[in-house]
């Protein structure tokens, strides 16, 4: 589905990306995993159009995203997830999942969609007329996936979704991931929660400094033995 091939990404003079390269196949789970600063949302918002690489290519469906904006990027079936959620905060629950849908594609089939979303976060259709900003974190960041789904996206960019959440509320979000994958959609999942990806992704690659020194199975890379040593053991500490 995806096709990154050896990316430089610069923020103004400094360089974020060197070299990356990965592939992301139809309807799986790729876990991209790394400490804070290593490049992770760099790779993300370079997906979406919000920085452009300067050297290296990159083909979604096998068509080259080099010269696609951002907005028909959303239209071809790639949507982020931000980390920090990133919604209208005075507006509605409704109101918020509602502007997911903009594109054509997915104004057209916005009720069937929001049927789905309120069914895996039944929370969102109780409280559709609740103004965002008043909601607990774990419920903003269900408000945040279901607007990503009304986009009806091919390719789904979750940017730290458990970040500052509860246990029990970052289980419900895995849950739900693994769900929205079940549908049908590809997910690429940047998350700090290195053992809980692991666990429901079916690929990971590791990015330190910008570059990627590692890739393999979930389940492999959770017994490797440099996985265990640089991010487990904080996990476990």
């Amino acid at each position: 589905m995806l096709e990154i091939d050896s990316i430089d990404v610069l923020y103004g003079d400094l360089q974020v990306l060197w070299g990356v390269s990965l592939t992301v196949m139809e309807k799986e789970i790729l876990a991209v995993l790394g400490s804070n600063g290593a490049g992770k949302s760099s790779l993300l918002k370079t997906l979406t159009g919000l920085l452009r690489p300067t050297r290296g290519s990159i083909r979604f469906g096998g068509v080259s995203l080099d010269r696609v904006p951002g907005h028909k990027r959303v239209e071809m079936g790639i949507c982020l997830v931000p980390e920090g959620r990133g919604l209208f905060s005075g507006m509605t629950i409704l109101e918020n999942l509602e502007l997911g849908a903009y594109n054509a594609v997915a104004r057209g089939q916005r009720e069937e969609t929001l049927e789905f979303v309120c069914r895996m976060f039944p929370i969102l259709e109780k409280r559709r007329r609740q103004i965002a900003g008043t909601l607990s974190g774990g419920e903003q960041q269900m408000v945040a996936i279901g607007r990503g789904l009304m986009s009806k996206p091919k390719l789904l960019l979750l940017d730290e979704p458990s970040l500052g959440l509860a246990p029990l509320v970052v289980e419900e979000i895995f849950g739900a991931i693994g769900l929205i994958n079940q549908s049908g959609v590809t997910v690429v999942l940047v998350e700090q929660n290195v053992r809980a990806s692991l666990e429901l992704a079916h690929r990971g690659y590791i990015i330190e400094s910008g570059r990627i020194v590692g890739q393999g199975e979930g389940k492999s890379l959770l017994n490797d033995e440099r996985v265990k040593e640089a991010y487990l053991g904080l996990e476990e500490a």
